[in-house]
């Protein structure tokens, strides 16, 4: 469904991905591990078009989508959930699942099926149904984080890309999100690309994974396997992030 093969992507001078490849297929939930600064989330800007990848070639469905503008990327059906959640503080709850469907909105498409798809996030996150009406920036950090995804939801993706969705969450919450995402894979059929420190957590739910390191993927295997692999668990999976998740 999705390939890129050999990216490479810049930050000014700084050569932040170095002949990244990948892919996922239709359905799969795929993870990328690594350390702070080791390129995930420029694997997703890379995608969505915020940092265009200098070279290399990415592929949608088939197609090439390298030099398409961010809001086409988004309208062929590529959605992706920021890091730090990004939600529109002074707006509604509402109002930023609209906003999500702001280019439905555009092709004038009937207001019925975007009202269906934004009691579906409530029917996902109903402690958002809860604070429907309740502006953005006063609900807590899971709620937000809930609201962050239910807006990427909005524009009806085909593959979500989703940035940290635990960053700071306490570990309840992370569980509650990270059920819904393994709902929106087995339910809908949506393919999902995470980025994810809590590494043991994404594995958890994933089909695959990447580990990415100084810009470059140095290991892919099935996520089974990462988990049972003993530099992965040094590096990634260790004893204290274990206790975390389980607990």
């Amino acid at each position: 469904m999705l390939r890129i093969k050999n990216i490479n992507t810049y930050y000014g001078q700084v050569h932040a991905l170095k002949n990244v490849s990948l892919h996922l297929h239709a359905g799969e939930i795929v993870t990328l591990i690594g350390a702070n600064g080791a390129g995930k989330t420029t694997v997703l800007n890379s995608l969505s078009a915020i940092t265009p990848p200098k070279s290399g070639e990415i592929l949608f469905e088939g197609s090439t989508i390298k030099n398409l503008s961010a809001d086409r990327i988004v309208d062929l059906g590529i959605s992706q959930v920021p890091e730090g959640r990004q939600i529109f503080k002074p707006l509604s709850v509402e109002d930023n699942l609209e906003l999500g469907a702001y280019l439905r909105f555009r092709k004038r498409e009937g207001r019925a099926s975007i009202r269906k798809d934004i009691e579906h996030v409530f029917h996902l996150f109903p402690r958002l149904s809860e604070r429907r009406r309740q502006i953005a920036g006063t609900l807590s950090g899971g709620e937000q984080q809930m609201l962050a995804i239910g807006r990427a939801l909005m524009a009806k993706p085909k593959i979500l890309l989703l940035d940290e969705p635990s960053m700071g969450l306490a570990p309840l919450v992370v569980k509650d999100i990270f059920k819904v995402v393994s709902k929106l894979r087995s339910e809908q059929g949506t393919t999902i690309l995470l980025v994810e420190q809590n590494a043991k957590a994404a594995l958890a739910i994933a089909d695959r994974g990447y580990v990415l390191e100084t810009g470059k993927v140095i290991l892919e295997e099935k996520a089974s396997e990462l988990l049972e692999n003993k530099e992965v668990q040094r590096a990634y999976l260790g004893k204290d992030k274990k206790e975390i998740w389980e607990r």
